[in-house]
């Protein structure tokens, strides 16, 4: 049975989809603020946490950055924000999918089920860390070091870096890294690629004028490969 944890302070959304989801067989708990929210993943760690982000103490995305400071949990929102930058927002705190309102449970029954394969998939073998040049990364302890100093990434970096070390020497377009690392579809969110690009190559020391590791090759994508001289 899968244990579920509901964040929404609006009881005529709350009660019914409380309901709906335990006849679906889920265990399900729930908040009507950010803080009991918190309190109670913390208190009954569920198997995945279905956020509201228009909470009366406290905005949803900053409830989000709490639980992943302390918690792996998977979390997906449940809003009536529907611009793509709330999306991007979103998933970009650290949010595992990203459903607007108004949803039926069983869309959102499936979204929790999907989740969950996706991170039992992920946790049935540590994979190895993948080495290209100075650079390590290490999916099972989400940690990357170049030259054996631990880079300090957010989770977004950590998987961009991730995903692009898995590829290493081939050109990785846009579209592809907007569908795999931030599983949304491609459109003008393509922007958040090239910000977090920026990002990425600022904690590696190197810049898009003058790389070492991330190459940008214009109009098709961007290339990380170890440089010819690692120094």
């Amino acid at each position: 049975m899968v244990h579920l944890l509901i964040v929404e302070d609006d009881p005529t959304i709350r009660t019914p989809l409380i309901r709906a989801l335990r006849e679906r067989g889920h265990a399900v708990a729930a908040a009507h603020t950010a803080m009991s929210g918190l309190q109670t993943a913390l208190d009954e760690r569920p198997d995945l946490v279905v956020l509201d982000l228009g909470l009366p103490d406290l905005d949803g995305i900053e409830l989000l950055r709490m639980l992943r400071a302390v918690s792996p949990v998977p979390v997906i929102i449940a809003t009536a924000r529907d611009d793509e930058a709330e999306i991007v927002r979103g998933l970009d705190a650290g949010a595992d999918d990203y459903v607007v309102k108004p949803f039926t449970a069983a869309q959102l029954d499936a979204r929790v089920r999907a989740v969950l394969r996706r991170g039992s998939a992920n946790s049935q073998e540590a994979p190895a860390a993948t080495v290209v040049g100075d650079l390590r990364i290490d999916p099972g302890t989400r940690e990357a070091s170049l030259a054996g100093t631990v880079l300090d990434l957010t989770p977004r970096e950590f998987d961009l870096l991730h995903h692009l070390a898995g590829r290493a020497g081939q050109v990785v377009t846009k579209r592809e890294l907007l569908t795999e690392v931030w599983q949304v579809p491609y459109g003008s969110a393509d922007k958040t690629v090239d910000v977090h690009l920026s990002w990425l190559r600022r904690k590696l020391g190197e810049s898009a004028q003058q790389p070492r590791y991330l190459h940008t090759v214009r109009g098709v994508g961007v290339q990380l490969s170890a440089p010819a001289d690692p120094s």
